[in-house]
């Protein structure tokens, strides 16, 4: 049985986030090898067309003041009409934050199976299956959903983004029945980011600080300094968000964002599990500490056993000469 994929791929400011193109770029390798096809899904302004470039056969649109903002009654609801009308038995969209409430919503109300967090997928036997860490990322499990349709949510950064391979796809507009009784939350404000930098949860690269730099400014004259050199994402340990080092938003960890970086450079952080479950998965792990025994260095790529208010800035200045 051919297994038909439906993506649903998330907006910013009217811009299709990167976590789509690398969802549609595995999603057309999982149909090649299944004989399905792939479908896309998107809510609010977007330039859905193009998406064709990138896989989608179809794309189903929902627009209007229901999905200009997330309203998890609205959307649930246009995903399930998106689903029935597709014909999709696997649906894959970014663990984000819209993704963790809204999936398992859909979940219970389709009688789906749901894999969260996923760090890859693959085709086996003409199923789909997912892998995904657990106890904090101790171990990895492998999850086949038997239902008639599955869900997968997969953490950014998990797949690379190679060339678009071309194509057009027909663009379709989704009528998922909205009632005020789907509008049951009101969007009152939006705050947009203080700074402009990339989300972390779809950074390629990270700077993290942790309680060791004693000050927010240090941390101010340390982290984001550095992570501007390596053209990086500043982000925290939650001891740093507690001392009030950085905003919550920075947050790395199982109480903050779950990362999924290239690179994540790691500054006088102890590496509590807390905060591993949060990056371990990133591919490059660079740790530095003064103390030999810290925790992180048994999961460090590479290890730096210094000071870090010496070592930050010197390595700032060789990444600045480096990536200028």
């Amino acid at each position: 049985m051919p297994t038909n994929i439906l993506v649903f791929c998330e907006t910013e400011g009217g811009q299709l986030r990167k976590s789509a193109f690398e969802l549609l770029g595995k999603a057309t390798q999982l149909a090649a090898a299944t004989g399905g096809k792939v479908s896309a899904v998107v809510f609010g302004d977007a330039d859905a067309a193009s998406l064709g470039a990138w896989g989608a056969s179809t794309v189903y649109v929902a627009s209007g003041p229901a999905f200009g903002t997330y309203v998890a009654g609205a959307w649930v609801k246009a995903l399930q009409a998106a689903i029935a009308s597709s014909g999709a038995n696997v649906v894959l969209g970014s663990a984000s934050g819209v993704t963790r409430e809204a999936f398992p919503r859909l979940s219970a109300r389709i009688g789906a199976g749901l894999s969260v967090e996923c760090t890859d997928l693959r085709a086996e036997g003409g199923a789909i299956v997912g892998r995904r860490p657990v106890y904090a990322g101790k171990a990895l499990v492998d999850v086949k959903i038997k239902s008639a349709v599955g869900l997968y949510t997969v953490r950014p950064n998990s797949f690379t983004i190679g060339a678009a391979p071309g194509g057009s796809a027909s663009v379709v507009a989704l009528d998922a029945g909205i009632t005020d009784a789907d509008l049951d939350v009101k969007v009152v404000e939006t705050l947009k980011p203080a700074t402009q930098a990339v989300d972390l949860t779809e950074a390629d690269r990270i700077v993290s600080g942790g309680r060791s730099l004693k000050s927010k400014e240090s941390f101010d004259a340390i982290v984001r300094p550095l992570a501007k050199a390596a053209h990086a994402t500043p982000g925290a340990s939650r001891a740093a968000v507690d001392a009030g080092y950085a905003p919550h938003g920075d947050q790395v960890g199982q109480t903050g964002k779950v990362v999924n970086p290239s690179l994540y450079i790691a500054l006088g952080i102890s590496g509590a599990i807390q905060h591993l479950a949060g990056m371990r998965t990133s591919r490059v792990i660079v740790a530095i500490n003064k103390d030999a025994e810290a925790p992180i260095f048994q999961y460090a790529t590479y290890g730096i056993v210094g000071d870090l208010f010496e070592i930050a800035p010197a390595l700032e200045k060789e990444l600045t000469k480096a990536l200028a």
